[in-house]
């Protein structure tokens, strides 16, 4: 057996291993607590494993008989979910489609890996197109197709998505991409009452004017909009709700599908089911993954403006195990338990709370700026980034609490959904005091 103090040894042998430091602890770590099993120490955990586990280490609700007996019958098979169906997988997309999809959006598709759903999500919208032009039969040409997207996106790393991923050259440089249009992210920075304080609408001027010149060079072959309604590793950037419904009268008027990438706001992260139904804005297409565990995508009835669809039509989207039925069960019960502890609620008022105090702590301190947030996401920006990185090591070295770079000089908090009132004051203390050891905010 393996011993805790070894694991990024043995690891090293066979792979790259420059993760954390630490050794999770899967027995001991306990509700936001993640522990050590090296050291034994605990640290707050904002990283939550890139925004995929929402609910905490050990969370009482999986102690639940059924449940457990459910999980390991599901885990110890792994049906072809696209063809063999169970009853978990019922009672699952049950589950999923009516208490967390809006009934505006009846389509649904399961796949395992978040960019794998954003990339269906892509090939529906390749497909409705391409019928919409009149190209029915397969062997017609769709080279001339395009997704248009944003700056400083990240949506995987997958075939399709690395020609949309444009965060850091190392994730999508020396891998062959399709050139397709990139337009100007306009994102707001606020100050420390949460005022915008950028010229914003310059800002979506100048994006509205590259989105149709991108739309007068490829003429009527864009088959979608792809954005994220809240970009993440690019830098926490937020749009306003003016900016997306812009962006849904484009779709609109240029028949293309409108794509929301919610692999990481959505599942109740900004404290709503999903990011768009806080601002308003309905896409046609939505990919999901992380925090729902199984990851895929939904969409509305746009889609069945053309009768031969994707979801009309056998093996057009497809995958071996449609999803994992692991997953499936898990993310069920996740559902259970969002529902009947109120998280969702209580996300939303941490948010407000984390973003609050880290805006008197920045006004205080002057160690960072343009603190933004909503729900369990919650940013805020250095002066560069050797300041950030320096931050963030002291913040896990120092006083044991775990976040995110973002961008090219923000940090990021992916806070758990669990987190009490107390605990967002913890959130708020380990900040200050990492602050006050002298970082500084942007000029």
């Amino acid at each position: 057996m393996i011993r805790p103090t070894d694991v990024h040894e043995h690891l090293a042998r066979h792979q790259l291993a420059d993760g954390f430091p630490m050794v999770l602890d899967l027995e001991k770590s306990h509700g936001v607590w993640l522990r050590d099993s090296v050291s034994g120490n605990e640290y707050l955990d904002c990283f939550t494993s890139f925004a995929s586990w929402p609910l905490g280490y050990r969370h009482p609700g999986l102690d639940d008989r059924a449940f457990r007996d459910e999980l390991l019958e599901a885990a110890l098979n792994k049906p072809a979910n696209s063809d063999l169906y169970t009853t978990s997988m019922a009672e699952f997309v049950d589950a999923f489609a009516s208490r967390v999809t809006p009934a505006s959006h009846p389509h649904h598709f399961w796949i395992s890996g978040g960019g794998l759903a954003v990339e269906n999500a892509m090939k529906t919208a390749f497909d409705w197109k391409a019928r919409k032009l009149g190209r029915t039969k397969m062997t017609d040409s769709v080279q001339d197709l395009v997704i248009l997207h944003f700056r400083q996106a990240f949506h995987g790393r997958t075939g399709y998505t690395m020609s949309v991923t444009n965060t850091l050259p190392d994730k999508v440089g020396l891998f062959p991409k399709f050139d397709w249009p990139r337009v100007h992210n306009p994102a707001m920075v606020v100050d420390n009452q949460g005022k915008i304080v950028n010229d914003i609408e310059a800002e979506e001027a100048r994006a509205c004017a590259e989105i149709e010149a991108a739309f007068a060079q490829s003429g009527q072959h864009v088959a979608a909009i792809l954005i994220e309604p809240i970009q993440g590793e690019g830098g926490d950037n937020y749009f306003r709700p003016e900016f997306l419904r812009k962006l849904r009268a484009y779709a609109d008027e240029r028949e293309a599908l409108l794509i929301f990438d919610e692999v990481q706001t959505g599942f109740f992260g900004t404290g709503s089911p999903w990011c768009w139904q806080i601002y308003g804005v309905e896409p046609d297409v939505v990919a999901f993954g992380k925090k729902t565990q199984v990851c895929g995508i939904y969409a509305n009835r746009r889609v069945d403006e053309v009768e031969d669809n994707v979801f009309h039509r056998s093996s057009r989207i497809n995958s071996t195990w449609g999803g994992n039925l692991v997953d499936m069960v898990r993310c069920r019960r996740f559902i259970e338990i969002i529902e009947a502890d109120g998280l969702g609620e209580n996300t939303a008022a941490r948010g407000c709370q984390v973003v609050g105090g880290l805006r008197a702590v920045a006004a205080e301190t002057g160690a960072f700026s343009n603190v933004r947030g909503m729900g369990s996401w919650v940013a805020f920006t250095f002066e560069d980034g050797p300041t950030r990185s320096q931050f963030l090591a002291r913040l896990r070295d120092e006083v044991k609490m775990l976040a995110l770079p973002s961008g090219t000089s923000s940090v990021r908090l992916r806070m758990p959904l669990i987190l009490s009132e107390s605990e967002g004051d913890e959130v708020i203390g380990r900040i200050r005091a990492t602050a006050e050891k002298g970082a500084k905010a942007p000029a």
